[in-house]
């Protein structure tokens, strides 16, 4: 399709760059992805490289859903359950199949996705694996990558294929092969073992990382290869995915949630890495400050009622348990509730399933503001999803509040408080020079602060063109030269969502930025609580 209503429309994703497909294709099945992709590579090889880019239902924060060239569009189709083993929990799907819709499914069987994002209601599964996915429970489940136990991959020259975990011996058959696949497994296995430090020295010490590409887990200490691991998490630079094998986890109806008011960062952090010691895992460990409950306020008064009221604390932690085992969540959470004793005179505990709604609706509050301006300010994907090791999560809350207030700016924090992974969207006006030099000057700023700490940019979003720029800063420079050539091992000519999380500059990002940022693609599936 090249009409211009169906490019615009396509142009745009979740974040705050704009760029316009030249062909929106919509795959019928996995065939016409490769036939697709396909003519890519034999345009390449006779030196016209376009772009080819995969997209979900276009959530993406990040900007790695949109391209100037092929845009392979999947939820139309390609959005089918093949495979369901309820007793072993695994789950076969192809990547265009809407995750709200798949969690449901497992969900009648007793089974769930934890790494659940915020928009699962109208994202896609697709989506989820190639950003590395993760959400509440998380904290103690892990994300995307954990869930992922095999994918069909369609490669940049139309080959498609499989992967899964390989013995020593299934590797030797890959080796073997006279394919760009071989290829791809004899470079990749070369490359590992010629560097195995610096691969050691692309560890990011945070509770979870998206940034840079997983050489870590590619090849364990047994001889054993999988290239899961790299794809997952790659936003489409390696790689079509076209199928998903997942695991799941059994699922429990009854919870218990911890909730705690809290004075200042210190406590806190004191609190998270106390609780992050606990052997009966909480699941979710999340924080809103006083800020975010102030702006909810304002902009819809009734939202808090009966719920929470002014003068609001500082920090509101919610701290959740979900043992199918009675015995074993109430230990977790009376040892819980000890621990926040020591830093809060206000704690308490809730296990009623309907007041446990209006306790998640103060953690929900920022989906309030999400779909909210102040004027033609929006709040902007912009400085969001930074982690920091759980020892810095004092010292990242108060540089972004001193940030914000040097350029006069509102700002509120929510997020994952037991990664100390954090959000964070400044109002600005796009429509203004001044704003638009204020939000690289926040970018620059942050970014400096998340690498001071020895955090990482981004820990469930990854990294698209918004921050793949500052990865190069991020990672030692041998590193990210490792990164580079791993790109190049999949992707010779270039083709595969260039732009995209490796080789991006702030000069190649700037003229996307959009004049005005708005959420139309997706006002009828936001959340309201």
């Amino acid at each position: 399709m090249t009409g211009s209503d169906a490019r615009d429309y396509f142009s745009t994703d979740n974040s705050i760059f704009s760029l316009t497909p030249s062909v929106i294709v919509y795959p019928k099945n996995e065939s016409d992805v490769r036939k697709t992709t396909r003519f890519v590579w034999q345009l390449a090889e006779r030196g016209r490289i376009i772009p080819i880019t995969a997209r979900g239902s276009g959530t993406d924060l990040t900007g790695a859903s949109i391209g100037s060239g092929i845009l392979v569009v999947y939820p139309s189709h390609l959005n089918r359950v093949l495979f369901l083993d309820a007793k072993k929990g695994e789950v076969t799907v192809e990547a265009g199949v809407n995750f709200g819709k798949l969690q449901q499914l497992l969900i009648s069987y007793d089974r769930f996705l934890p790494a659940v994002p915020q928009s699962m209601e109208y994202s896609t599964v697709g989506g989820a694996i190639a950003n590395d996915a993760s959400g509440r429970r998380s904290f103690k489940y892990g994300d995307m990558r954990a869930y992922v136990s095999g994918l069909r991959v369609v490669l940049a020259n139309g080959e498609v294929i499989e992967t899964k975990r390989l013995s020593k011996r299934e590797l030797n058959r890959k080796l073997g092969l006279s394919t760009f696949e071989g290829e791809i497994y004899r470079s990749l296995d070369t490359l590992l073992e010629e560097n195995k430090k610096v691969v050691d020295r692309s560890l990011i010490k945070t509770s979870k990382n998206t940034a840079g590409y997983d050489l870590l887990d590619i090849k364990q200490k047994d001889g054993s290869f999988d290239l899961t691991p790299l794809l997952v998490g790659s936003q489409g630079t390696l790689g079509l995915i076209t199928e998903a094998t997942l695991l799941s986890e059994p699922y429990s109806v009854d919870t218990s949630l911890v909730i705690a008011y809290l004075d200042n960062p210190g406590d806190l952090q004191s609190a998270v890495i106390d609780l992050n010691a606990l052997s009966e895992a909480p699941c979710a460990i999340e924080v809103v400050d006083d800020k975010l409950l102030t702006n909810v306020a304002k902009e819809n008064a009734n939202y808090l009622k009966d719920i929470i009221a002014p003068p609001y604390p500082k920090f509101v932690l919610i701290c959740e348990f979900d043992d199918p085992n009675e015995h074993k969540r109430s230990k977790g959470v009376k040892k819980a509730t000890k621990i926040l004793g020591k830093y809060s005179q206000n704690v308490y505990v809730e296990d009623d399933p309907e007041k446990q709604k209006l306790v998640w609706k103060v953690r929900d509050a920022s989906a309030l503001i999400s779909g909210h301006n102040q004027g033609k300010a929006n709040p902007l994907p912009l400085i969001d999803d930074g982690v920091v090791p759980l020892d810095k999560l004092a010292d990242f809350i108060s540089a972004i509040y001193d940030q914000f207030s040097k350029e006069h700016l509102e700002v509120s924090v929510w997020g994952h408080a037991g990664d100390a992974n954090l959000h964070i969207q400044p109002y600005l006006n796009l429509g203004q020079v001044g704003d638009r030099q204020k939000a690289f000057r926040l970018l620059d700023e942050y970014h400096s602060t998340l690498k001071r700490l020895g955090g990482s940019t981004t820990g469930r979003y990854n990294e698209g063109r918004l921050r793949g720029a500052y990865s190069s800063k991020l990672f030692p420079d041998d590193v990210y030269q490792m990164f580079n050539k791993v790109k190049k091992i999949f992707d010779p000519y270039g083709t595969l969502n260039p732009g995209v999380k490796i080789n991006v500059s702030l000069d190649s990002v700037k003229p996307l930025l959009r004049s005005g940022y708005s959420l139309e693609h997706i006002y009828d599936h936001l959340p309201l609580s």
